[in-house]
């Protein structure tokens, strides 16, 4: 079984999920990194040469890589939940769980990052308009979802573990 972390870029999938899969003894991946290391570019380069869609096909493949694996903590991309299949791969053999910050954290958090923009609107707008199309998504596929802004990193990483531990136990009662 995985621990899966969802939601948008800046909300602590990577900061958070490390420090997890230390405390439990797991490995830990992020999704991103795989693509990267995979293809062998950056992803604001996979995006300036073949854009959004190559990288959600890239995006696919590494979801489905890592959904057949075990023992995980794996960190998502932001728009990961916008695919269903993506979701149904992670639902699979994971226990997803929702990050979540408001858009004021997420823009002091992310600041000027080199990750390529999405809409044509300011920052802070894109922010809270792929929040507000992804949010159904993040929450129809979430089994739990904790607020980052309004919790210490420990205090995220010791509910995630508690109710890893109850999810489970439970799975495997079934």
């Amino acid at each position: 079984m995985n621990i899966v972390l969802i939601g948008y870029r800046g909300v602590g999938k990577t900061f958070i999920g490390a420090d997890l899969a230390r405390r439990l003894g797991m490995r830990f991946v992020d999704t991103d990194d795989l693509i990267e290391d995979k293809s062998g570019r950056r992803i604001p380069d996979i995006f300036s040469s073949g854009g959004e869609d190559e990288f959600r096909r890239m995006e696919k493949a590494a979801v489905k890589e890592v959904s057949g694996r075990d023992n995980m903590v794996v960190a998502t991309g932001g728009g990961v939940v916008m695919d269903e299949e993506n979701v149904e791969n992670l639902k699979r053999n994971g226990f997803i769980v929702l990050l979540e910050a408001d858009a004021d954290t997420i823009l002091k958090r992310i600041g000027e990052s080199d990750r390529p923009r999405l809409t044509g609107k300011s920052r802070y707008e894109e922010i809270r308009y792929l929040l507000d199309k992804r949010m159904p998504g993040y929450k129809k596929a979430a089994a739990l979802s904790i607020n980052t802004a309004q919790n210490s990193k420990d205090n995220v990483i010791e509910e995630i573990i508690r109710n890893f531990r109850k999810f489970h136990m439970q799975d495997l009662r079934s």
